[in-house]
Formats: structure tokens, C-alpha cells, sequence
């Protein structure tokens, strides 16, 4: 490998281990700036080693006897890591094993994680805290099954190859654009970033026809037999609600119980708010994911409301008794 090569697979090993830092971020940054070229290098290498992650540590070690190499006898995570010098024959020859076998490639996102991932047609996926998915490749149809969670694709034209992400009921099909979908327990809910998209449902008929095309700035939720929300044109809505791409939670006008479960998917530190008149409070600002501390603070900052932080896994969030009699007199009926 290059200097550059070798370069990008540090970066890209120091993105799946410990926790990645603005310094390291900014390091990156600068790196890439250098070069225009390194961009898509470091997207190679990215889709090398979690074609490593995704695939079983078994199905390597048998990939690697088939090439005469020895098998490694240690975690795949610390294989991967031994792997760096050698990084593009190795995954390159664990992708082709995956491809011979037309299988799925399984990829699966941690609590509080945000990953990015580059596939084989060209497509860019970043997939959102607690989510897991499989994509499939085929010579007609690229196919992402979303089992939980959510996720950003970003889709390389190919009329010949339509892109349908499903989750549960709910299809969602692109040729060349930008969407997120994520499943939600009311139903599917599909963002739109960029060009257009067509979505249904595959439940048994005699409901609704529940075919919707969704252009950018549209957003709208489905579950298997109703079309549960709808709003159209507004791309400021949609960027806002997509912060999560850069490490980020845009509380634009949310309830405070909304927002407590929006950092409650990224942190192990969970928020609980103990009265529900707090809970209806609503609240904008623009906050990190994984700081539930500092989004306490200034919702206690903001409303007066009291904080118990005595706990190391829970904030909770309540009234005392003088703020309970300030809250008492709010009318609360029209929210």
C-alpha cells in the first residue's frame, strides 16, 4: 500500500475503535483537504474493512485458507487491526466470497454510533444509533432490508437497477437520489433530501391505495394500511430532522417529551421527565447527541424545572414544590 493508503486505514481503524474525537475529526479534515482524490480512497477503505465486520469471523478465516493464507486464531476485531497492512487484498477477497454466495451483507449500528458506509453500485448509506440492516446487490435490483432503526441513503443513478429499501409493509424505491427511512412504532417514516422517491405499501389489499410519490422536502410516515402523516416542501424540516448525520439534535419546536427520546436513542445515560405538564413543554435548540447533560441543563435554565442527577444512568427531570405552583396555574388543555 501507499503512505496514503496506509494513512486511510489508520483513520478508518481509529473510527471503529475508541471514541472519535472533534481533534480527530478535524485531523481528517484536514487530510482530505489536501488531496481531492484521498475523498474516495477513504470511502474504498471504509467499504474494505466493514465488508470484514459484516462478514463471520468463519466465513473469513475459510476466505483466507482458500488463498493459501493462515487463518488468524483472534477475535475478528483484532483481526481486522492485523489486517491493515494488507487491507485491500483481504477484503477485497472476503467481498468476492460474499458476492459468489448472494448472500446479504449485514450491518448493524451500536447505541450512540453513526456510521457511514459506502456500497459497491456507488451508493452511500449512513446509518443512524441502534439500527441494523442487510443489503443485497444483484445484477437487476439493489435491495436494502431496514429491520430496525433508520438510515440515509444517498443513491447512485441506475435506471437498470432500482434501489427499494423495505421496511416491514412499507416499500421505498429511488433511482438517483437522497432519503432516509426509519421505522418508528406508529409506522415508516421517509424523508426526502434530494429528487424523488415512490413509496407503498405491500400489505394484503382492500384497505387504501397507499402509493405516494415524495419529492425533496417531502416527509411522510406509513404504517401497513394508512398513510399516518404527510407534509410536503418543506426541506428545512427534513435537514433538521436529519442533524443526527452530523453528530447532532435539532429540537425544532419538539415537546420535551419527544426530546427526551431523541437523546435517550443515542445514550446510555437515559432522560426521564417526571411530571407530564413538563413533558408537553415545548423547546428548540441545537445540541450534541451525546450530551444529555448539557440539554438538561438548559431545559432547567429555560423552564426552572429541577434536575436529579444523583443517578449515573437516569437525569430525571421533575418540579418542586415552588415550581409545581408556578406550573399549576398553565392552562395545558390546547397542548
Amino acid at each position: 500500500m501507499t503512505g496514503a493508503d496506509d494513512r486511510a486505514a489508520a483513520f478508518v481503524a481509529r473510527m471503529d475503535g475508541a471514541a472519535w474525537s472533534e481533534a480527530d475529526e478535524a485531523e481528517l479534515q484536514a487530510w482530505l483537504a489536501e488531496d481531492p482524490l484521498r475523498q474516495g480512497l477513504l470511502l474504498q477503505v471504509q467499504a474494505q474493512w466493514y465488508a470484514l465486520s459484516a462478514a463471520p469471523a468463519e466465513e473469513t478465516a475459510a476466505l483466507m485458507q482458500d488463498n493459501g493464507e493462515a487463518a488468524p486464531a483472534r477475535p475478528a476485531r483484532f483481526a481486522r487491526r492485523g489486517l491493515l497492512g494488507g487491507i485491500a487484498a483481504s477484503a477485497a477477497l472476503v467481498m468476492t466470497g460474499l458476492h459468489w454466495r448472494g448472500g446479504p451483507s449485514v450491518y448493524a449500528t451500536k447505541l450512540g454510533e453513526i456510521r457511514r458506509l459506502p456500497l459497491p453500485d456507488g451508493s452511500v448509506m449512513t446509518m443512524n444509533s441502534g439500527s441494523e440492516l442487510a443489503v443485497t446487490m444483484a445484477p437487476r435490483s439493489r435491495e436494502i432490508e431496514l429491520a430496525q432503526g433508520e438510515a440515509w441513503f444517498e443513491v447512485a443513478k441506475d435506471a437498470s437497477r432500482p434501489f427499494v429499501v423495505a421496511a416491514g409493509d412499507v416499500r421505498v424505491r429511488a433511482v438517483g437520489t437522497a432519503f432516509s427511512v426509519r421505522r418508528r412504532e406508529t409506522g415508516v417514516e421517509v424523508l426526502v433530501t434530494e429528487g424523488v422517491v415512490e413509496t407503498w405499501s405491500t400489505a394484503p389489499a382492500g384497505g387504501p391505495d397507499l402509493h405516494l410519490r415524495l419529492e425533496a422536502g417531502d416527509r411522510a410516515t406509513l404504517s401497513a394500511h394508512a398513510v399516518i402523516d404527510y407534509e410536503a416542501g418543506i426541506p428545512t424540516s427534513v435537514d433538521r430532522s436529519l442533524a443526527w448525520r452530523g453528530g447532532m439534535i435539532d429540537l425544532d419546536g419538539r415537546t420535551l417529551y419527544e426530546a427526551a427520546n431523541e437523546f435517550n436513542r443515542y445514550n446510555p445515560r437515559q432522560i426521564v421527565i417526571a411530571d407530564p405538564r413538563v413533558a408537553r413543554e415545548q423547546f428548540d435548540g441545537l445540541f450534541r447527541i451525546n450530551d444529555p447533560e448539557g440539554f438538561a441543563e438548559a431545559v432547567k435554565a429555560s423552564l426552572g424545572v429541577a434536575l436529579d442527577t444523583s443517578n449515573p444512568e437516569v437525569i430525571r427531570i421533575f418540579l418542586d414544590t415552588a415550581e409545581e405552583n408556578a406550573f399549576s396555574g398553565k392552562d395545558f388543555s390546547a397542548e
